[in-house]
């Protein structure tokens, strides 16, 4: 049995991932934004108000699992503003960059006391951000906030691999959820029970000899 801890469990990807670890048996811990009222109804465990924005919040709960050993931490908090050229609010785009590749690293540096030889820290980032599959632009504040959570992810690798901790970047696919509604023209989207299926799979396959790699939820490699 794992015990799994997720970022940005209130909705979506990350609530579908915790609904399916606890399924299987695992221990799992909801970090929710909110009161994560939902999957406390479940009798999913939630750990509520934990913004990743916001380093408080992730060292008292660190603090408050001082006696666990979390053998999974998926960082899947995230957040998408589409913007238009020269019409950009540059508030929102540090918020986006705040979340989107401060959040892991906040997340991870909060909860390194809390792993071990043998955790795995998966990041939910996003195909936009590569550099090579940027055939149309836009999307700035998500496009290069997710690049830098690439980025950040091979820092982490070779930061935690001498501790046995794996370490991993996962798109989750293009999936319907509350951040994507509105968004078209982009081809079919999957439930989210669908990629947390997928992102489960390859979480389970990485291990801290993995190179660190850039995982589609379908286990196809992603170009950086």
């Amino acid at each position: 049995m794992d015990t799994v801890l997720i970022s940005g469990a209130d909705r979506g990807i990350g609530a579908a991932l915790a609904r399916q670890y606890r399924a299987r048996g695992d221990r799992v811990i909801a970090a929710c934004l909110g009161d994560g009222a939902d999957l406390a109804a479940e009798d999913i465990a939630v750990a509520p108000n934990i913004d990743v924005t916001d380093m408080a919040s992730l060292t008292a709960l660190a603090e408050q699992l001082r006696d666990t050993t979390i053998t999974i931490l998926v960082s899947n908090a995230g957040t998408f503003a589409p913007e238009r050229w020269r019409k950009f609010d540059y508030a929102n785009l540090l918020h986006t960059y705040d979340v989107n590749a401060l959040g892991p690293l906040r997340l991870v540096d909060a909860l390194m006391p809390r792993l071990a030889a043998g955790s795995k820290f998966g990041i939910i980032t996003s195909r936009v951000g590569s550099l090579s599959e940027n055939s149309s632009g836009g999307l700035y504040g998500y496009r290069m906030s997710k690049c830098a959570a690439n980025m950040l992810g091979i820092n982490l690798y070779h930061e935690l691999r001498p501790h046995g901790i794996a370490v991993v970047l996962l798109h989750p696919g293009q999936v319907a959820t509350d951040m994507t509604r509105g968004v078209s023209g982009v081809g079919d989207f999957i439930t989210p029970e669908m990629s947390a299926a997928g992102l489960i799979e390859q979480l389970d396959a990485v291990h801290s000899g993995t190179p660190p790699e850039f995982r589609h939820s379908d286990g196809s490699l992603l170009p950086w």
